[in-house]
């Protein structure tokens, strides 16, 4: 990945994209799709409607490791990074995990079920889906419904600086990089090597987007909601 400076208004997309691919995930759940042409951040913020100080502070939190934004300003609204976070945990739950799955599924019946631990690795992976979509579920039923809330009822944002809230990493993270390793350490016998290839770097692509999705929801949205609840 090339190095990335901070974003701005005036950055363009295309070179954010050409710089980490990756970032295509956050566009797209913003209504914003490939064939950007030369499309600044700011301008694109204007088209679909999107406070551009608080997009920008999302894909820095997104793209760099170490960014925290300093404060948090007073248009900023919680609603938008909850609408995101929606999109995300939809894009899990549809696609992302209905893929992985399928071609886990798929290289099991290619491969010598003799002498390969693929199975246990599939159940691994079933226990780990399980969790996402228990996590899943509680964003749906309660803390987002908590978020938006405390936001319909608070009078603003005050422009406070932020404290994060809890760690960037949860279980079904560190449970991704057990199954990573397991394929990469421990996988034996005949095997379809492209359709483990395909199951591998989809679990490394699904583990790099809650790790970056995960500061989102530990920088911005859980100071948001707490500077809202204690108003």
């Amino acid at each position: 990945m090339q190095s990335i400076p901070l974003i701005q208004s005036e950055t363009k997309l295309s070179d954010i994209v050409i710089a980490e691919p990756t970032v295509v995930n956050v566009l797209n759940r913003f209504g914003i799709d490939l064939g950007v042409g030369d499309l600044t951040v700011g301008r694109a913020c204007h088209k679909l409607g999107i406070d551009n100080e608080l997009f920008v502070v999302i894909l820095n939190t997104y793209l760099h490791e170490s960014y925290f934004p300093e404060r948090i300003g007073p248009s900023f609204k919680a609603t938008t990074i909850v609408n995101y976070l929606e999109q995300t945990n939809n894009s899990y739950e549809r696609f992302q995990i209905p893929t992985i799955e399928r071609h886990f599924q798929f290289l099991i019946s290619k491969s010598d079920p003799g002498n390969n631990n693929l199975g246990l690795m599939l159940q691994f992976f079933m226990e780990m889906k399980q969790q996402l979509l228990d996590r899943i579920g509680h964003d749906r039923a309660k803390w987002f419904p908590q978020v938006l809330e405390a936001e319909r009822t608070a009078s603003g944002l005050p422009e406070s600086p932020l404290r994060q809230q809890g760690t960037d990493t949860d279980t079904v993270e560190d449970k991704l990089d057990d199954l990573i390793s397991m394929i990469v350490i421990h996988l034996k016998g005949d095997h379809d090597r492209y359709l483990t290839l395909a199951v591998l770097f989809a679990l490394a692509n699904l583990k790099k987007d809650i790790m970056q999705n995960n500061r989102i929801r530990n920088r911005l949205l859980r100071p948001m909601f707490q500077a809202l609840s204690h108003r």
